[in-house]
């Protein structure tokens, strides 16, 4: 979750004079919102747009600006601010700042303090569209650029000017996912192994037909993916789905049944760190499975005894040892809270991801999903709706949170 990743960290916000000032007072209501502690500084003009006592208020801190305070004689410590942030956004960033952070200018508490960070620190510009075109501009961002900093890069929209082009600071949402996907990236996985599971699993009636659901496959590829990218070794057990990847760090093992799939996950689970099981494994199976097709007309079948499926999950649980996590999904449609919660306790899990069919676009076979995470601490986390990527993400980021914190991924 991104309000997971921000909680506690300390940005240091440099605001320009621009227009889109404005726009810094929504990123700070953001950050603080997601337990972020947030500082501002403000050049000279920057003033001019947005006082002093509306980011100090949101802020709930000081706004910095001048080296001292005339009336208290207390010394701003540039020194000491650069040292206490774990990032320092400059947002919006001036082509004036730009220039002075380009060749090195040093004359005023926001530049002073730029050049003693030994945080990451990121540029967010804004400005009008000729100026963000200029040449000038262009060797300066790519100077900074290349002495490491992260460039925000502004967008297309309407400016200041009322002229229609590039030079819109990135939006305060943008900006802070942006920031979350960093601190995320620090969370390495490299070295670690985990296994997903993924689409639904066919149980064959006979050689043409099969009971099954209509899950696509689509959020547990989503989490491989983005598991590899964060560094994993990835072992994708996938029911029969349209999906492939092509990710080197991503190895799949396509099954159709649920028993198949259950020989896949316990064969391989031992050696995984985390286990993910988003799959949606049929509960029952056919008692008897037909060698032919069954003819119409021919062959009356009366009725298909069912029988239950062994429960993935629950055996994983009861295999689990200290230093695995796992994390189960649950599809309910009633007392879902409750129903997730029994099921997070009764199989050993260390998360679970609660769906509800009675949330709109979320489910089989949307490129969305909106999801409830509740962990073994109690901790029930509601999400908004996004596109499954986003909320692999979200998984993702609430797994490294609980595996930091309870340094369980140290063996």
């Amino acid at each position: 979750m991104a309000n997971q990743l921000l909680h506690g960290k300390k940005i240091l916000l440099g605001v320009c004079a621009s227009i889109a000032a404005y726009k810094s007072a929504q990123l700070i209501r953001l950050l603080v919102k997601a337990g972020a502690e947030v500082k501002v500084m403000m050049t000279a003009d920057a003033k001019d747009f947005v006082t002093p006592l509306t980011f100090s208020t949101l802020s709930k801190n000081p706004v910095y600006s001048q080296f001292s305070n005339s009336s208290t004689g207390e010394w701003a410590n540039h020194v000491e601010l650069a040292k206490w942030a774990d990032v320092m956004l400059i947002a919006p960033a001036s082509t004036n700042t730009i220039s002075k952070m380009a060749n090195g200018a040093c004359d005023n508490l926001l530049m002073a303090t730029y050049l003693s960070c030994a945080c990451p620190v990121f540029v967010a510009p804004a400005m009008d569209l000729d100026m963000y075109k200029h040449v000038s501009t262009i060797n300066n961002i790519q100077k900074i650029q290349s002495y490491g900093n992260h460039i925000i890069p502004a967008v297309h929209g309407e400016l200041a000017s009322g002229f229609i082009g590039e030079g819109r600071m990135a939006e305060p949402e943008a900006i802070f996912n942006l920031l979350a996907d960093f601190f995320l990236q620090q969370y390495s996985l490299k070295g670690k192994t985990i296994l997903i599971s993924a689409g639904p699993t066919y149980e064959a009636i006979d050689p043409v037909r099969f009971i099954g659901n209509h899950s696509s496959g689509k959020m547990g590829f989503s989490i491989a993916e983005q598991a590899a990218n964060y560094g994993a070794q990835v072992i994708l057990v996938s029911g029969p789905t349209n999906l492939t990847t092509s990710n080197s760090r991503i190895k799949q093992i396509d099954v159709t049944s649920a028993s198949e799939m259950l020989d896949a996950c316990t064969t391989h689970f031992a050696n995984a760190d985390i286990t993910i099981m988003s799959a949606a494994v049929s509960d029952f199976t056919p008692k008897i499975k037909f060698d032919k097709k069954v003819k119409k007309g021919i062959d009356k079948l009366d009725q298909i005894v069912l029988v239950p499926t062994t429960d993935i999950l629950k055996e994983l649980g009861q295999k689990k040892s200290s230093h695995q996590f796992l994390v189960g999904f649950a599809l309910e449609t009633d007392n879902e809270l409750a129903n997730a919660q029994k099921k997070l306790e009764s199989k050993n899990l260390d998360m679970l991801v609660l769906n509800s069919l009675k949330d709109k676009g979320a489910g089989f076979k949307y490129n969305t999903n909106k999801i409830t995470i509740i962990d073994k601490y109690n901790n029930v986390v509601n999400c908004e709706l996004k596109s499954k990527p986003e909320v692999a993400k979200d998984i993702l980021a609430h797994v490294l949170r609980l595996l930091t914190n309870s340094h369980t991924l140290s063996r």
